[in-house]
């Protein structure tokens, strides 16, 4: 099970923090990734890490976007910052790749 969190409306420029509890043991998946869909659009990763830690992000939010896992507490992180409109959709965690389960996820909604 894949349980998104954190979502909400927010002003431009403000910032969230996105949880994702997995059920088990997340250290299982080689990587774990965020992924956003906006309405009428694909479903793309937003940033991935690696069990080794190793990060990557898409162009659109490197530099304002940090993902962090917690292997204790089976968790993903998303923290988001300086968002903007075009950051608007429903958030995704899942491995990566990804398992056919995505879960219900959570709507970030950017807008004054």
């Amino acid at each position: 099970q894949l349980q998104a969190s954190g979502g909400g409306l927010v002003q431009p420029g403000g910032s969230l923090r996105l949880s994702c509890a997995v059920s088990g043991s997340i250290s299982r998946f080689s990587a774990m990734a965020w992924y956003r869909q906006a309405s009428g659009e694909q479903r793309d990763v937003v940033a991935y890490i690696s069990k080794f830690g190793t990060t990557h992000y898409a162009d659109a939010v490197k530099g304002r976007f940090f993902i962090s896992i917690d292997n204790a507490k089976n968790s993903l992180y998303l923290q988001m910052n300086s968002l903007s409109p075009e950051d608007t959709a429903t958030y995704y965690c899942n491995s990566l790749p990804a398992m056919n389960y995505w879960g219900q996820g959570t709507q970030v909604t950017v807008s004054s």
